[in-house]
């Protein structure tokens, strides 16, 4: 059934469920790679996120990502999503971080957790304070019902310089939904939880849906040699 204007209404409920579902799925997805030791020194990169996209079609019959996947060890965890590094081996002390963009029933999940496969003390802070950035910033979005995506990015970064860190994105998040996500456009800032991304984040898209996004948390050690990833959804909660 459409409306007067003839545009079918939006269950925004129905897209809520459908989103945190396809995290949930997710997240299961990402600590059965850990209990089944797929994240081990002496693998490739490359070899890693073939299995854990193998696992995926195992799990939940579905092989397909919507975005790169992005699978880095050791200094790779330095670089931002845009940069593509040779394949590396990883090594018995190091910090690996998986980002992947799996479709479930042609929605979105994006999702990015950070192992140490050592006893490193700093890797082990950086990776336990990933959540907790994450949480900070949720709790500032929560707190400041129009803000931008510049000025939460502007705190997510804060939060980082605070904790000792180095943030090491140009952004920290974006818009997801239904596969194909159309509104996600590289060249629209408004995208992204970005310097420049000045409009409310809090808003409908071109098709009426309620904007949902994702926070994404980048923490580098420049000096140690490493980084740390976390993202989940920001607007919604499982």
């Amino acid at each position: 059934m459409s409306d007067a204007s003839g545009t079918a209404p939006v269950d925004e409920e129905a897209r809520a469920r459908n989103l945190v579902e396809a995290e949930r799925k997710a997240l299961h997805l990402f600590e059965e790679a850990g209990r089944r030791g797929l994240i081990a020194p002496g693998e490739s990169e490359r070899t890693v996120s073939d299995r854990v996209r193998d696992l995926g079609a195992e799990l939940f019959g579905t092989d397909r990502h919507w975005h790169k996947r992005v699978v880095r060890s050791g200094p790779n965890t330095l670089l931002p999503y845009k940069e593509n590094p040779p394949d590396r081996l990883i090594e018995a002390d190091d910090i690996v971080f998986l980002d992947l963009g799996p479709i479930f029933a042609e929605w979105e999940a994006d999702f990015g957790r950070t192992f140490v496969l050592g006893d490193d003390p700093v890797k082990h802070r950086l990776r336990d304070d990933l959540p907790r950035i994450f949480d900070a910033g949720r709790a500032h979005f929560e707190a400041h019902p129009d803000i931008s995506g510049a000025e939460l990015y502007a705190h997510v970064v804060g939060l980082a310089e605070e904790a000792g860190w180095e943030f090491g994105g140009a952004h920290s998040g974006h818009l997801v939904g239904e596969f194909p996500h159309e509104w996600i456009d590289g060249e629209r800032i408004e995208s992204y939880i970005a310097p420049g991304s000045d409009h409310a984040m809090r808003r409908t898209d071109p098709s009426g849906r309620r904007c949902h996004w994702i926070l994404e948390v980048h923490l580098v050690d420049r000096e140690g040699g490493f980084g740390g990833f976390f993202e989940q959804l920001l607007t919604l909660h499982r």
